[in-house]
């Protein structure tokens, strides 16, 4: 059940390509700032989100983001096993072993695999429904906004289950109405 609630202060917040990417499109990137103030993506995360030439809006948009900071992985051998023998990409890789070495307060990454991999290094997660939650939760979005989001999610290319879906209904039913 969600139930998590975050103080932006002084918190160490490390993301993957995924959330970044689905908040984008939502057009919502400027909710990580509001909630964290400062989101860190390691160099592989940054080259995700710059890489494709097809995007070039969203890639002036990250270059020039001022609340997205870049920072290395200085353990190497970390994101190679997390690489060769777990099986999960650059970006994931080197979101786990930034979080794990900078003993981050949160990891933002969506991806089952990885967040189970997260889960198993005793990082504390979150995902891009944890996010338009906690959004919903601090006043930043509205009942209809987090409807909006929920059900463009789930009538698009990325993946929202239906437990997900239910779980963002059941939490805005709770609350009071808009």
């Amino acid at each position: 059940k969600y139930q998590i609630r975050y103080e932006a202060v002084n918190m160490i917040v490390i993301a993957d390509t995924t959330p970044i990417i689905t908040l984008m499109k939502l057009q919502r990137l400027d909710l990580l700032e509001k909630l964290f103030d400062t989101v860190i993506m390691p160099h592989a995360v940054y080259e995700e989100l710059i890489s494709n030439t097809n995007y070039p809006d969203e890639k002036q948009m990250i270059v020039e983001c001022p609340f997205l900071k870049r920072l290395e992985v200085s353990n190497r051998q970390s994101i190679k096993i997390l690489r060769e023998v777990v099986g999960l990409d650059a970006g994931e890789s080197e979101a786990i072993a930034l979080a794990k070495e900078n003993h981050a307060d949160l990891l933002i990454i969506d991806e089952r695999k990885g967040r189970r991999v997260a889960k198993q290094m005793d990082l504390k997660i979150i995902g891009t429904i944890g996010i338009l939650l906690q959004a919903f939760d601090c006043a930043i979005l509205s009942k209809t906004e987090i409807l909006s989001y929920a059900e463009n999610l789930k009538n698009s290319r990325i993946r929202i289950s239906n437990t997900l879906f239910e779980l963002i209904l059941n939490h805005v039913k709770t609350q009071m109405p808009d």
